[in-house]
């Protein structure tokens, strides 16, 4: 069965804000492989909208090699946009979900494939209420951003995590894997 995988930028007060990390060259290619390794994406409208820049980067490269590669990537994997106000998605790769999020992810897990990315602050809170994570990459910046969204402000139950691995960069930043042990420990 195929993994559901929750993986976002943080920072150290847990603010959930893709503008608010340092992003480098060794971070864009750890999500690149991230994003080889799997072959679903599941964004909300917001972040979806946020990740249409990778696009303008296939027609007008950067000078920065792992930025491109990055949009390559994000650029080929399945994007399913979970909306109540987009009728339409601009992305080739890209669709509108037509089931709710559980039945949707619940029927991707059961078809053959890579991991199924969850790259919104919102999917992932309603997927772990749902118990439909199977693992938290988290990637904390050595960064204080004083306010914005809480990670999981708006988590209702407790959950409960063990470590499975991490991953340093240069940078400071830190990816720490997950996978939860219990459920309403």
């Amino acid at each position: 069965m195929r993994k559901v995988i929750g993986a976002i930028n943080t920072t150290l007060d847990a603010i959930s804000d893709h503008t608010a990390g340092i992003p480098d060259a060794e971070l864009h290619l750890h999500y690149r492989d991230l994003l080889n390794n799997s072959d679903t994406l599941l964004y909300g409208r917001i972040t979806y909208q946020l990740m249409g820049f990778w696009q303008t980067l296939l027609e007008n490269p950067s000078d920065e090699k792992s930025m491109n590669d990055f949009a390559v990537a994000i650029d080929k994997i399945q994007k399913i946009v979970f909306s109540r106000t987009l009728k339409n998605v601009d992305w080739n790769s890209a669709t509108l979900a037509n089931k709710d999020l559980e039945a949707e992810v619940l029927t991707l897990k059961q078809q053959p494939g890579k991991d199924i990315l969850v790259g919104s602050r919102s999917l992932i809170i309603q997927l772990l209420e749902l118990d439909l994570i199977d693992e938290l990459q988290l990637c904390i910046h050595p960064v204080v951003a004083g306010s914005g969204s809480a990670l999981f402000g708006k988590l209702n139950d407790r959950k409960v995590f063990k470590l499975k691995d991490s991953k340093v960069f240069s940078s400071g930043a830190i990816t720490l894997y997950y996978e939860p042990i219990s459920k309403n420990s």
